[in-house]
């Protein structure tokens, strides 16, 4: 089992050594080209070079600790029309620097996904909204592309929530518009509100299905199994590819440090429910979680690595 963390990585002191940058779109775009794209260009620099003393980080610490989520800002502003532009200039300079990513990540055994926001829907019942969905899928498979993935089934995972008016057919007829390459690295997940497990289970046939178990409670109020029949339809949409799970829990305070909350029992509505905790202060759930024994975790908690890094350490205590 990997357990990963999202996006920003701490030091020991919670700052974060290697932080990425980004720019306004406003700022952007009231620039002149020629110094947009020298921003562009200094700015894709820094992160990927963050990125790649971040996968050094985690090139030295045990193979259950070298899993990261990349922040999707990687290339700032990119499906801005005329970023996009200007990014097909300075690409080839970004290329070694991308290789360098890619070569790092597959020679240590680095497990890395992209998580596109809660904006990119593609089973809206807005035609803009999909195609602007669309978009962003294809932005983060170039930066994985890049990196030397999307070659075959989930070498690299880009995760999404199915929600949208249209539904499973909405969610097919995007699918079936994306590039080979992304297609091979999409997975969608279960989120709380709109979209249940048996609902992005209907997906199963087309890319794998990541299980969010923070997300099924707060939606259900319950707190699955790995013993689920649920469980073996997941394994089975990964198609032999370890799958991935995403954990979290609520925030302190509002869940007691042990036992198995009830939402009936808690003095907390669900919008404060789903917002996650920085740490992972109650075992009981650990277990839970840790028992899903034939999955990755993804660890979606504020303290990122530092929080990922408990939960191992308990974990070899078991």
């Amino acid at each position: 089992m990997k357990l990963g963390f999202a996006c920003k990585y701490f030091d020991s002191e919670a700052k974060q050594p290697f932080p990425f940058k980004t720019t306004t779109r406003t700022r952007f775009l009231a620039m002149e080209r020629n110094a947009a794209a020298t921003l562009l260009l200094a700015l894709a620099q820094n992160n990927l070079q963050n990125l790649s003393l971040t996968l050094e980080q985690l090139a030295q610490q045990p193979d259950a600790l070298r899993m990261m989520r990349i922040g999707s800002d990687l290339l700032p502003l990119y499906t801005v029309p005329l970023a996009t532009e200007l990014y097909g200039d300075i690409l080839p300079e970004l290329q070694p620097l991308f290789s360098r990513c890619g070569e790092l990540a597959r020679a240590h055994n680095i497990r890395l996904s992209f998580h596109p926001g809660q904006y990119t829907v593609l089973a809206s019942d807005n035609d803009d909204v999909v195609d602007r969905a669309l978009e962003d899928v294809e932005y983060h498979t170039l930066c994985a592309v890049l990196m030397g993935y999307g070659r075959q089934f989930q070498d690299f995972k880009i995760n999404i929530h199915m929600n949208g008016k249209r539904g499973i057919e909405g969610f097919r007829a995007a699918f079936m518009r994306l590039s080979p390459e992304a297609r091979n690295m999409l997975t969608v997940e279960n989120d709380e509100i709109s979209c249940s497990l048996d609902d992005v289970l209907q997906a199963r046939a087309l890319c794998p299905v990541v299980l969010d178990i923070h997300h099924h409670w707060v939606k259900e109020n319950q707190f699955i199994q790995a013993s689920d029949e649920r469980v073996a339809l997941i394994l089975e949409s990964w198609r032999g590819v370890r799958p991935v799970l995403h954990y979290s829990i609520a925030q302190e305070g509002l869940i007691p440090e042990s036992g198995f909350p009830d939402q009936e029992q808690l003095a907390a509505s669900k919008p404060k429910l789903r917002a996650h905790s920085d740490y992972y202060f109650n075992q009981t759930l650990n277990d839970w979680a840790l028992s899903f024994d034939r999955f990755d975790i993804m660890c979606e908690v504020k303290m990122k690595n530092l929080a990922r890094d408990r939960l191992y350490d308990y974990a070899q205590t078991r």
